[in-house]
């Protein structure tokens, strides 16, 4: 037996800093390995339309501008310089057609080299002639 005289029994410690440090650097690992995507794969039915397709397409006003600053409406050169006489003329163009369609889309046709002033009349005279459905046309670049 010992008889130890002098201090008095230590009680024991657990040490807790080294556990938390193991236990952050869990905690850690798994936030940054976690994947937090949301299921996307949901099973859902679309609703269906049965109603017949637009018989009519509607009509095509074509303006093409070319490098020179020049107009050409339905591939009929025109002598306009300002989007006034270009209303006029996609407006006579519309009438011109005989197609009594009520709003026509007017596809621009502007080379790469042509201004910007020459598009923006176009623009501009589509506004005037009250045409508000403008689209622009482009090829990709593999055919030149």
């Amino acid at each position: 037996m010992n008889f130890r005289k002098g201090k008095g029994r230590e009680d024991p410690e657990i040490n807790l800093i080294p556990f938390i440090d193991v236990l952050l650097v869990i905690v850690i690992f798994l936030m940054v390995t976690t994947s937090y995507s949301k299921f996307t794969a949901l099973q859902i039915t679309l609703p269906t339309a049965d109603a017949d397709k637009a018989m009519t397409q509607p009509q095509e006003i074509n303006v093409a501008v070319n490098p020179q600053g020049q107009y050409a409406v339905n591939n009929v050169q025109v002598s306009s310089k300002d989007a006034a006489s270009l209303a006029l003329d996609l407006k006579n163009a519309v009438q011109a057609d005989g197609q009594s369609k009520a709003d026509p889309v007017v596809i621009i046709n502007a080379d790469a080299m042509a201004t910007h002033q020459t598009v923006i009349n176009v623009l501009e005279a589509a506004r005037l002639a009250g045409f508000d459905k403008i689209t622009f046309a482009a090829q990709t670049s593999g055919h030149k």
